[in-house]
């Protein structure tokens, strides 16, 4: 299930149209500024060396779920940013360490590519020392990259949110000289009514889906009034099935899914269910009782006959009683109600 949900959020956040739709969301309060064919796919691998004079050599090497440049062109010039996804299903504890890391591999990379160009071209001007032993010169300069987290779960996220916040030294005169990270992050249970409008693609059904997912009546409510949801796309009719566990019926002939047809459907069968168990539950109750009944009865008509006979034999009912108690299990209050026919 967990390579499910990875193997369809991954194909999910790499639409163009929703990796727009998160940034624009995250960087530009839902304005439409990302367009996603300005968007170029980027290798998700990132390997780095550690540079300097050590001689140090061991390579480090991480994959991001998603990574694009973006190329903004305003008039002649042209200006770049990396913008990297990483899906999360289950809350990670460690975020700010690994969302950082993806970064620090990527201005690594950034660096030695800058050495590796110097290197093979041949420049009138020669390198000072200190550019000769970074590999990067004075003039150099290096594309930000923005790291994006998408939590796909119901729950508060309340993992750390900075590598501050993962310290357990919290004295701001001790903090404030050591470097601070602070990662991105879109959240189901966080997002607001306003929040959601910003949003634009199917994105903002995904996460309002997941985000009422434990709860079935407002998850109707929001199925139904959102017109979206009666002819989602098929594919990420699937994303919500996988990351909520939803028993949604897909066909896989048609192009679109019905999600109010579908909810409804789940209710009925969650209505029939309870009925058929309400009805299980009785009859079995009512076997039981029968049972006890019956027994009760049995028991009862019997004492009574005996009683008779014992009668016309000319004994008491209070020895009757008492040789009823003393020859079965039956109190003596019982005893005396089957007796008197009570």
């Amino acid at each position: 299930m967990a390579n499910e949900k990875d193997t369809l959020t991954k194909a999910f956040m790499e639409r163009p149209d929703i990796f727009a739709d998160a940034f624009n969301f995250l960087i530009y309060d839902g304005e439409q500024v990302i367009k996603p064919e300005e968007l170029r796919e980027i290798d998700t691998a990132a390997i780095a060396l550690p540079f300097g004079t050590d001689g140090v050599q061991t390579p480090v090497q991480r994959y991001r779920d998603v990574f694009k440049q973006w190329v903004i062109k305003r008039d002649e010039d042209a200006a770049y940013l990396l913008l990297g996804v990483e899906n999360q299903s289950d809350i990670h504890y460690a975020m700010p360490v690994r969302s950082m890391l993806y970064d620090a591999l990527q201005y690594s990379s950034q660096v030695s590519a800058a050495a590796k160009e110097h290197k093979s071209a041949k420049e009138a001007d020669k390198p000072t020392s200190g550019e000769y032993l970074s590999g990067f010169r004075r003039s150099d300069r290096l594309i930000p990259v923005i790291t994006l987290v998408i939590y796909f779960g119901a729950k508060r996220w309340d993992a750390p949110m900075s590598l501050h916040d993962m310290f357990a030294v919290k004295k701001e005169g001790i903090l404030k000289y050591a470097a601070n990270y602070r990662m991105n992050l879109i959240a189901p249970e966080a997002l607001t009514s306003d929040d959601a409008e910003k949003l634009k693609t199917d994105l903002k059904e995904v996460m309002l889906f997941v985000k009422y997912s434990q709860d079935k009546n407002k998850l109707c409510e929001l199925v139904e009034q959102d017109e979206k949801f009666k002819a989602m796309e098929y594919d990420t009719a699937k994303v919500i099935k996988a990351v909520t566990g939803t028993e949604i019926k897909i066909d896989e002939s048609e192009e679109s899914v019905n999600m109010c047809k579908a909810i409804q459907d789940i209710r009925l069968e969650g209505y029939e269910e309870g009925i058929e168990q309400g009805l299980e539950q009785g009859l079995e109750q009512g076997l039981e009782q029968g049972l006890e009944q019956g027994v009760e009865q049995g028991v009862r008509q019997t004492v009574l006959m005996m009683s008779n006979i014992l009668r016309s034999m000319g004994m008491s009912d209070e020895d009757i009683i008492q040789k009823i108690v003393e020859n079965s299990n039956i109190s003596e209050e019982d005893a005396a109600r089957y007796v008197y026919g009570k």
